[in-house]
């Protein structure tokens, strides 16, 4: 005898769907807390503990800057930590990321540097007084290695610009600042190289702010015809090293 398959009612039916998706969910959630946890990362100096607001004017800065966004290698231009495993080696770490792309940490972080040295303001992107030296600081890095428990590694050519003149230093700085072992302490590394960097970039925009006054006479000096002189340009060389892990290398000025 052959009996016909009752079709299963509405209630059923629902009550079958709610099952499986109550299940899928608890599948999901189980899934997710057995997946490691992420962690970000930043260059950015530490929190200041002090809470009072402050204003500054750029008119009465001595000088403005301008950071210009900071060009990195294009394999270390992601948000995963990208660390080297040998000579011609690295690994992508998925769970350990940077707050923000390389390039933009160490922007940030030169901009907050010699901004705090120098005193005065990051003017780009924005408009600025007339009358104010400017000097616009671009860094181009070449280099930018994580060796875990050896080394971090930044490479970097980077150039100040008077922006009103024709005024400009070109200089290589490549730091080598040891870490420990764990991330933490790589990241510290990087902060480090990046702060030696800021320190030299600061130098090179005091002596080219030095030499202002000097160059402005010489293009103004004219000689018994009332032609203005042909002077050479003055030469302003690459600041020292800081550090025992830093090199500088001149490459040149000219105006």
């Amino acid at each position: 005898m052959m009996f016909a398959r009752l079709p299963r009612s509405p209630r059923g039916l629902a009550r079958a769907a709610a099952c499986l998706g109550a299940c899928a969910g608890l599948l999901a959630l189980a899934a997710c807390s057995s997946s490691p946890p992420s962690h970000f990362y930043t260059l950015g100096a530490d929190a200041a503990p002090a809470a009072t607001a402050t204003a500054s004017s750029a008119a009465s800065a001595p000088l403005l800057i301008e950071v210009a966004p900071v060009d990195v290698p294009s394999q270390v231009a992601k948000n995963q930590l990208v660390v080297q495993s040998g000579t011609t080696q690295v690994q992508i770490l998925e769970q350990e990321r940077w707050a923000s792309l390389p390039g933009d940490e160490i922007r940030r972080a030169l901009s907050t540097d010699l901004t705090q040295q120098l005193h005065t303001i990051d003017v780009f992107g924005t408009a600025y007084p007339e009358g104010t030296p400017v000097y616009r600081v671009s860094v181009n890095v070449q280099r930018f290695e994580s060796w875990p428990g050896s080394h971090a590694l930044i490479d970097a050519v980077w150039s100040v610009r008077a922006v009103r003149t024709e005024t400009v230093m070109t200089c290589r700085s490549t730091i080598s600042a040891p870490v420990t072992a764990g991330y933490d302490a790589l990241i510290d590394g990087h902060r480090q190289a990046v702060q030696q960097i800021s320190t030299q970039i600061a130098a090179g925009i005091k002596a080219m702010a030095a030499a202002a006054p000097r160059m402005s006479t010489a293009a103004s000096a004219k000689n018994a015809s009332g032609v203005p002189a042909k002077m050479a340009p003055a030469t302003v060389p690459c600041p020292l090293p800081v550090g025992p892990s830093a090199a500088v290398d001149d490459a040149g000025m000219n105006g």
